[in-house]
């Protein structure tokens, strides 16, 4: 039942629900949090002026709603949302055992208290999970209907928690606590009681009292007045904001602190202890994580190892067979096999990892969608039931696709064939003592099979028919498509491969030549290929599944509300390249994201959440810059519709910069870029982007590797020879 846990809490406030409301965006929230977060617009505002106004909701920063304030019921204090007040927060403890302390809920306001007024006409409040912004009618807060049912599950889930103190002095299964001493801060069963705790001498002084009861007496301990420093006579009773220490109202008259911010020393004090106790609570579900990621790695660990030691002794007696000039190799071998051990290893625990973490959130839908069917009230099931079955469907679909498939195999896909080494090595004075064996002849070009495809080239060559002459391999060479010399591009034993990332709209000369034993052959007719010009299109293959593909691969759009990853189908690799995309649609005030990323960028999340993709995320007022999770460079100016972003990436410099309108947006975003980059968008429903061709690219430096193909192989090339 804990991992529902997270469904029960209100993204606000961080608490339990209380009085939960139905948004029209069927998400929930608290009453008093729905409340604090209304915001008061002018009558002459239209919905989309209210978002470029200066009022408070305007510096609200929606895609760091993850490192806001959010707390728990363990926190204590007052919690904040986009500078909104909110409604205090209960705090909790944990025993001795591990076991969560929950304090009866907090009473309802004296009668006598006026109620709270009603929301100002023309009130817009924000759901603060989808971000979509709602106008209140003249009902206020009373047009939404409340979420009974949700109420119904939370009271259940609580008491199913509040029955589960245990005794914290039993050695084995902890029994039910019955009493808790204030003074030893203890739960104690009544056998432990009366074995541990005697009524009698220095005990006896001891308050016992219920285990309920307990749960807040224990949080409750006398608060030391402190005096200030400055001023022995006075107490703080005020806090600097400016100085981040306590001041008392001297000091604010006549110190050095009369000009500075200060807050009310209680509400500092509750916001402080809060934002503690909800990190110590997150370092806590992290340690738990880890200690289950190590129960369930222990027996693929155990079976890794056992194949590592019966491979490395077959290995070790393999190589004892050969001659003394092996045991080098033999060493290598080795390394090369406890190198494939912790390969095997990491990728093992990350897919692990990964799948713990949304088992957890899957296992919590789960349990919320169980306690909804238990309930019996119609109307409410229906308010949320579509949600909740898109819901579903989406976590279903998202297992679907390869996620229970193992990364990697618990044997190790590694064979040493000594056989034909140890031939070799008795034939080799034999060979020595032969006439020399004639050269290859020149390879020939097969004209019909070699083509080129928008950046890159497709060889093939062959022997000549009559030739009788063994053949260990061949070399292609390429010059650098400006009348340059000649370089190696490949070396292998295939007769087909393709050459990536060359430049636009250029001339290459290629030439092959074949070698054996003996020597090299010479080489075969020079072949000149043109690269097209370069051009735009996004590419379906790679795309998510939820994207929407029209006008040929140039207009995008998305049918999911989660930001969704498409790329280029043309990637760079060296030269300097500007493309434009234009902003057909823009609806409701979304983030998208531009940029370049790698083929195997994540394509569920935003651009740049991982650390294949560089990006700028911009709203309607300002943008980000965004790799690996990780947020810079906040600028202000924003899109709308029809808006044009560009995206300039120098390669040469290795250098990413962006601009709105044909204004740099910015300073340059990223440096020290090195690889292969296809252009990317994320978005979601509510935009449309339609790609315009790559304006210019430009060829300033010709010393870089292409990348090479062998007969669908993928390999950068990283040295002057590379082979498959």
């Amino acid at each position: 039942m804990e991992e529902m846990e997270e469904e029960l809490k209100c993204p606000v406030c961080g608490s339990f629900y209380r009085e939960p409301i139905i948004l029209p965006c069927s998400h929930n929230l608290c009453q008093a949090c729905a409340r604090n977060i209304l915001v008061q617009t002018p009558d002459s505002e239209s919905p989309q002026s209210r978002r470029a106004s200066g009022s408070a909701v305007s510096d609200y920063d929606y895609l760091d709603l993850d490192k806001m304030s959010l707390y728990s019921e363990a926190d204590s204090g007052y919690g904040s949302y986009g500078g909104f007040a909110s409604a205090p927060t209960t705090p909790c403890q944990k025993s001795p055992n591990g076991v969560r302390v929950f304090p009866p809920a907090a009473p309802p306001p004296p009668a006598a208290l006026a109620p709270p007024p009603p929301p100002p006409r023309n009130a817009c409040l924000t759901c603060p999970q989808c971000h979509r912004s709602l106008v209140l009618d003249e009902r206020g807060l009373r047009g939404f209907p409340r979420n009974r049912l949700l109420e119904g599950v939370i009271d259940r889930y609580q008491q199913g928690r509040a029955a589960a103190l245990r005794c914290q002095l039993c050695e084995k299964a902890p029994k039910e606590a019955a009493v808790m001493c204030e003074q030893c801060d203890v739960f104690y069963c009544e056998p432990c009681r009366l074995r541990c705790h005697p009524p009698r001498g220095p005990l006896a002084k001891h308050r016992l009292v219920p285990p309920a009861q307990g749960r807040v007496s224990r949080r409750l301990s006398p608060r030391k007045i402190s005096t200030c420093t400055d001023h022995e006579l006075e107490n703080h009773s005020m806090y600097c904001v400016q100085c981040k220490s306590p001041v008392c109202y001297q000091c604010l008259e006549e110190g050095k602190h009369s000009s500075h911010e200060v807050k009310a020393l209680g509400a500092m004090w509750k916001l402080h202890k809060s934002q503690l106790s909800q990190a110590l609570n997150g370092l806590s579900d992290r340690a738990k994580e880890a200690k289950e990621f190590l129960v369930q790695l222990r027996n693929m660990v155990q079976q890794i190892q056992e194949n590592s030691v019966e491979f490395e002794a077959c290995l070790v007696a393999q190589c004892d067979a050969l001659i003394d000039a092996l045991n080098r190799r033999k060493a290598q071998l080795l390394s090369r096999v406890n190198k494939e051990h912790e390969h095997k290893l990491k990728v093992v625990r990350d897919q692990i990892s990964h799948c713990t973490v949304k088992l957890r959130q899957t296992t919590g839908l789960m349990e919320y969608c169980l306690e909804v069917i238990k309930e019996n009230d119609p109307s409410g099931f229906l308010q949320i039931s579509d949600a909740l079955i898109r819901r579903v469907h989406l976590t279903e679909d998202q297992w679907g696709k390869g996620t229970l498939t193992p990364r990697m195999t618990t044997d190790f896909d590694l064979n040493l064939d000594n056989g034909p080494l140890l031939q070799s090595i008795h034939q080799l004075d034999f060979v020595q003592m032969k006439v020399s064996s004639p050269v290859p002849a020149p390879p020939i070009l097969q004209l019909e099979e070699c083509c080129t495809h928008n950046n890159s080239a497709t060889l093939s060559w062959k022997q000549p028919p009559l030739s009788t002459v063994q053949v260990e391999g061949y070399i292609l060479e390429l010059d650098d498509g400006n009348g340059g010399q000649f370089r190696e591009v490949y070396v292998g034993k295939e007769t087909m491969c393709t050459v990536d990332g060359l430049h636009f709209n250029s001339t290459y000369s290629a030439r092959v030549k074949a070698f054996n034993k003996t020597g090299v052959s010479p080489y075969s007719k020079t072949l000149v290929l043109q690269t097209s010009e370069a051009w735009f299109s996004f590419d379906p293959a790679s795309a998510h599944a939820d994207i929407i593909f029209s006008n040929d691969n140039l207009t995008v759009t998305c049918n999911s509300y989660d930001d969704r990853v498409v790329l280029g189908k043309t990637g760079f690799s060296k030269g300097l390249h500007y493309w434009e995309l234009s902003i057909d649609r823009y609806d409701n005030h979304p983030d998208p994201a531009f940029g370049v990323a790698r083929i195997d960028v994540l394509k569920d999340a935003m651009l740049g959440k991982d650390d294949k993709a560089w990006a700028m995320y911009v709203d309607n007022n300002r943008s980000w810059f965004m790799h690996n999770n990780s947020h810079t460079n906040r600028t202000e100016g924003g899109i709308t519709k029809g808006a044009t972003v560009g995206v300039l990436l120098d390669l040469t410099r290795r250098t990413l910069t962006f601009s709105i309108n044909e204004d740099q947006q910015g300073p340059v975003a990223f440096e020290n870029l090195e690889g292969l980059f296809f252009p990317a968008v994320s978005l979601n429903r509510n935009v449309q982007v339609r790609a315009l061709a790559v304006l210019w690219e430009q060829r300033l430096d010709h010393s870089s590797q292409p990348c090479v193909r062998a007969r669908g192989q993928t390999l950068p090339l990283l040295s002057r020879r590379c082979s498959v």
